[in-house]
């Protein structure tokens, strides 16, 4: 696999550097995590698609747009609050 370079403002570069070392792992790992994991709004809508026919076809659930959209603001808000034991 060739290397690329990828120019960034040096606070990027250090935030990059903290975090990738406080996961133990390298910059350069840090960054193929992130674009390996992240969808983009298409990849995400196909995904959604799928699991709404799944939950049709397996259990006979029909999720409509408005429950989505519910259930995505009730999942970042839960993800948005500090962990139990969290200073906040």
């Amino acid at each position: 696999m060739a290397d690329a370079m990828i120019r960034v403002p040096a606070e990027v570069r250090d935030r990059l550097a903290v975090l990738a070392e406080s996961r133990g792992t390298s910059i350069r790992s840090l960054v193929q995590e992130f674009a390996e994991s992240s969808l983009t709004d298409e990849e995400r809508r196909e995904r959604a698609d799928v699991t709404r026919a799944y939950l049709a076809e397996h259990f006979g659930t029909e999720v409509t747009d408005d429950e989505s959209a519910a259930m995505g603001r009730r999942l970042r808000d839960v993800f948005a609050r500090p962990a139990r034991g969290d200073a906040a």
